[in-house]
């Protein structure tokens, strides 16, 4: 079948043609002209309009697709009968109905059976008291928010980490100056030495920690560190019950990158700590080498508070064994700038204060 192709003016409509004198394409009604690549970009886009689709879907539900189950496990609770749901991540928990905690022992078996597990040494109470002392002292923290706030809530969790153990070789190349001042009764004098300073040393890392949960900021993780290693154990499922749990999502493979970073900003601020008696030192190469290096999967405690205030939530991650916190406080807005204002006044002050002294002098 023959398809019909007519080019129409963008501008009034008519029916265009292509102008010989112009080499362009002319609009004999309203004398618009047109580059050739331009209208075929424009017929190109009115071609690939679609009209209206504004279908809905009424039909209650549809079917599983393949495949979208398995990321399920439904469990009868042993206390009250009702049916439990977890996702493929889901190690412990507790029964939606009656309250019973519940361990969900395949998903800790095999290769996904934890080494170690530090146990909870702070309560829920104990966890909310942290959270209160981590109010105090914050002049910039909205006072409401201290009363009007409330904890929504508070789970203790187990989370997932891998341990790396590592010894590290390395070599590092910093480059370094000294300067010297002085003066006579002419001229100011300044000497710079330029040098290149070497470090070679190894170090040893045992149980550099990194969460293996992609529920879990890394970050905020990181900053409820360290847990002490002298309280783990092997692991046990009892350890378990009455928390929250989660098996890894993210596996010890995938983990190598951050575990690498922490152990070399770790090994560079070792070394750089022994570079003294320079004006300045910046470093030019590291080269790390690791062996006899080992991954072992653990459990650490965590308990994590949500609370609301002005239709605001904000998570604090509180350590389950130290009780160290971290997490983001409001701002009050007025308060930290009349701060800002003091700030400046006493720096302005200060600045008046050395200028009328050198001018007295």
């Amino acid at each position: 079948m023959d398809v019909i192709q007519e080019y129409k003016c963008p501008c009034c409509g008519g029916g265009i043609t292509f102008d010989t004198e112009s080499q362009k394409m002319k609009c004999p009604y309203c004398d618009t002209e047109f580059e050739i690549e331009t209208l075929k970009k424009y017929n190109n886009e009115l071609n690939s309009e679609e009209p209206d689709d504004m279908k809905w879907e009424t039909e209650p539900g549809k079917s599983w697709d393949e495949g979208e189950e398995d990321a399920l496990s439904v469990y009868t609770c042993n206390s009250c009968g009702g049916e439990i749901v977890g996702d493929e991540t889901t190690a412990a928990t507790a029964c939606p109905f009656c309250g019973n905690p519940v361990v969900f022992s395949a998903q800790l078996s095999g290769s996904l059976k934890p080494d170690y597990v530090i146990p909870f040494k702070i309560d829920k109470k104990a966890a909310e008291e942290c959270l209160r002392n981590h109010y105090k002292g914050k002049i910039l923290l909205p006072k409401t928010f201290k009363d009007e706030n409330h904890i929504e809530e508070v789970k203790g969790i187990y989370v997932p980490f891998w341990l790396f153990d590592a010894d590290a070789d390395a070599n590092i190349r910093y480059r370094a100056t000294r300067t010297r001042v002085w003066s006579d009764s002419k001229y100011n004098y300044t000497k710079t030495s330029y040098y290149l300073v070497h470090r070679s040393g190894n170090l040893s890392f045992a149980k550099v920690p990194v969460d293996g949960s992609s529920k879990m900021a890394d970050d905020l993780m990181e900053s409820i560190e360290p847990y002490s290693f002298k309280d783990a154990v092997d692991f046990n499922t009892a350890y378990l019950a009455g928390y929250f749990a989660d098996k890894y999502d993210v596996n010890a493979e995938e983990s190598i990158e951050r575990a690498n970073k922490r152990i070399k900003t770790s090994t560079s601020d070792a070394f750089l700590s022994t570079v003294k008696g320079y004006t300045s030192v910046i470093p030019e190469s590291t080269n790390i080498r690791l062996h006899n290096s080992t991954a072992k999967y653990a459990l650490y405690p965590v308990w994590i508070l949500n609370t609301v205030w002005n239709k605001e939530k904000y998570t604090f991650a509180v350590n389950g064994q130290t009780g160290r916190i971290a997490g983001d406080l409001p701002l009050d807005k007025a308060a930290y700038k009349r701060w800002l204002f003091g700030l400046f006044g006493i720096l302005g002050l200060a600045a008046f204060g050395i200028s009328y002294l050198f001018w007295l002098l």
